[in-house]
């Protein structure tokens, strides 16, 4: 929830970002490949996915971990620890974060929805075949060793540890790092989260809720958010991370300022195990939060960066929260969801999206949502379908819920 401002809050902007994912290994060929719509969706090939329900997803091409990370710890991480360090050294390079005077003041905020479900799966196999574990084993799976790994390879010693909270991970891990910066716990802190989701058990997990879109036999039109036709999120890998930093220490470093951080809003549906209020509430109060943290109106955000994971009941409830939210949002309000492209990283998605938000507001162009192609009744904001739109934006949202009720609204201001 919003807190009451202190006169003494310090300003803080976004020096650095990277990310990993299915549409891109770096910032700019995902957003090359989102400007062009283009779909990170295909068939997986890491697992067999025979016998399953979904077959596809967005799975990551061609990622070389030991390109980031020494080959002999490798084997002491799973992937999603792999994909958030390579995401989190690229965004210290740009930040150019290795010239900051003191490592006590930088902290370490990287998040997952599920840690390291695919050592689980396969130590599991093992244990059950009569195999000995590894004794990496549990340092590979549990979620805090992301940010561990990265504190020790980086020798940040401020604050370091992971928030869990279902598909909202990283955006809370946005919103707290910007909040201990506010407050004086640290001078900068690396931000975001990891997610490596497409396991056999995961899939078949997933798939036993009903989530998933099982449209087989066309995976790139899968994710189709606010289309009338659409049957479940697609379940995607990957990796985002920012870097945050007080205003004066940016300066003082020389260091690059892609946007300030100006509004967090984070509260409860307190409603059900898995959907939204159908009215949106939940998700309209959250975003009355962030706007009264960054004391805004609703008038005046340019661009929405949607949750829109393309679930029949979560689109709605979103869009009724935003159209509650600003009546008059046909004079100026765009909205999008990036998911049709890269798929929904659980976890990650958060930081994702924050980061596209940044870049959409520094290019003045907003990403499509693709694969709409028979827009929901009940779905009524203008979804920048099918072709990105040239748009100035001074204030951007983005939106994350997650299972248990869980929300988080992000607002973020050109500098």
């Amino acid at each position: 929830m919003s807190q009451q401002k202190r006169s003494n809050e310090r300003r803080v902007v976004v020096t650095g970002m990277g990310c990993i994912t299915s549409l891109g290994l770096n910032v700019s060929d995902l957003w090359k490949s989102l400007i062009s719509g283009k779909s990170g969706i295909s068939n997986i090939t890491s697992v067999n996915t025979s016998d399953l329900d979904v077959h596809f997803g967005g799975e990551i091409k061609n990622f070389d971990a030991s390109v980031w990370i020494n080959k002999k710890d490798l084997r002491r991480m799973d992937r999603f620890i792999q994909l958030g360090l390579a995401a989190s050294l690229q965004a210290i390079e740009e930040s150019k974060l290795d010239s900051f005077p003191d490592k006590r003041r930088i902290g370490v905020l990287l998040s997952s929805g599920i840690g390291g479900l695919s050592a689980i799966e396969e130590s599991s196999v093992s244990l059950s075949q009569g195999k000995r574990l590894s004794p990496f084993f549990i340092p590979s799976i549990i979620s805090n060793l992301l940010p561990g790994q990265l504190s020790i390879l980086k020798g940040y010693k401020g604050a370091n540890f992971c928030i869990t909270s279902a598909c909202s991970s990283s955006a809370h891990s946005v919103g707290e790092g910007f909040r201990m910066i506010q407050r004086g716990d640290a001078d900068a802190m690396v931000v975001g989260g990891s997610e490596a989701p497409l396991t056999r058990l995961s899939i078949a997990g997933f798939s036993a809720m009903k989530a998933l879109s099982t449209r087989n036999e066309f995976p790139e039109k899968a994710s189709s958010p606010f289309d009338v036709n659409r049957d479940g999120f697609v379940m995607s890998e990957g990796a985002a991370t920012l870097i945050l930093e007080s205003l004066e220490s940016a300066e003082k470093r020389g260091a690059p300022i892609l946007a300030e951080v100006v509004g967090y809003g984070t509260n409860s549906d307190a409603y059900h195990m898995t959907a939204p209020t159908e009215n949106g509430e939940g998700a309209r109060e959250c975003m009355e939060y962030a706007l009264a943290d960054a004391s805004l109106s609703a008038s005046q955000i340019d661009y929405i960066n949607m949750h829109g994971t393309s679930t029949s009941v979560g689109d709605v409830a979103e869009s009724r929260a935003i159209a509650t939210l600003l009546p008059d949002w046909k004079k100026h309000l765009l909205v999008s969801s990036t998911k049709s492209m890269t798929g929904h990283l659980l976890g990650a998605a958060g930081a994702l999206e924050a980061l596209v938000c940044v870049m959409a507001m520094r290019e003045g162009r907003i990403p499509p949502t693709i694969n709409l192609h028979q827009q929901d009744p009940e779905c009524p904001l203008d979804y920048v379908a099918h072709e990105s739109r040239a748009h100035q934006m001074k204030k951007v949202m983005s939106n994350s819920f997650g299972f248990g009720g869980t929300n988080v609204s992000l607002i973020f201001s050109n500098c």
